[in-house]
């Protein structure tokens, strides 16, 4: 067969392949993030005391410190969903950005008033609790950016993996702070470091799976 006709062969069944667009993508995650939270406060999850937990610094510390990490894991996977991108850079600034937001609460008065008083700051029972539900709130966006980087062709499969899975544990994490019971920044910093590494160990595993090679 001469190769006009082996290649005419070959390229008669294919069809043309939307382009990629980050913008388009970005707004797609949007939507899915907004429709989560309506439901999710539609439900009547919202703590009840919100208001005045909005003039807490701690509040906003933990607001602030999950969106970024949500906003900043999504970005960087959808951005190396693009085989000329690699995730290793962002990957590295996400690293440190987590180390100092979650070390900046370990430090905030850990011990003061001792080991008595640092055991019923950390209400294990709650953060048990707290961490589940940090975790069942990152399932959508995990389905989310998995369809979306599924759909591109990183050359950093693992990379790109775990900034979607850090992206989705930022997000449920930043979800639930509406309906968190506890200020205390200690609190935060040890339970929301569980939930966000429960998500972002598991889905990371599930996503790398999903990634065409």
């Amino acid at each position: 067969m001469r190769t006009e006709a082996l290649v005419k062969t070959l390229s008669e069944d294919l069809k043309p392949v939307r382009p990629r667009s980050f913008r388009r993508d970005a707004v797609i995650l949007g939507v899915v993030a907004i429709l989560e939270f309506a439901a999710f406060a539609g439900a009547g999850f919202m703590r009840p005391d919100l208001s005045h937990a909005m003039h807490m610094p701690s509040f906003w510390w933990k607001l602030a410190s999950m969106g970024a990490i949500a906003i900043s894991g999504a970005a960087v996977a959808l951005f190396s969903s693009d085989p000329t991108k690699s995730p290793k850079a962002g990957l590295r600034w996400l690293a440190i950005a987590v180390a100092l937001i979650f070390a900046s609460g370990w430090l905030i008065d850990a011990l003061e008033g001792g080991f008595s008083e640092l055991v019923r700051r950390l209400d294990w029972q709650m953060g048990l609790q707290c961490t589940w539900k940090m975790v069942t709130l990152s399932v959508p966006l995990v389905v989310a950016l998995g369809v979306l980087i599924q759909r591109g062709a990183p050359t950093d499969r693992f990379g790109t993996s775990l900034a979607a899975a850090l992206g989705s544990a930022g997000w449920g994490a930043f979800i639930f702070v509406f309906a968190c019971p506890s200020d205390d920044v200690l609190y935060i910093a040890v339970w929301y470091s569980v939930g966000c590494a429960i998500v972002t160990v598991i889905g990371r595993l599930i996503l790398a799976r999903l990634v065409r090679w």
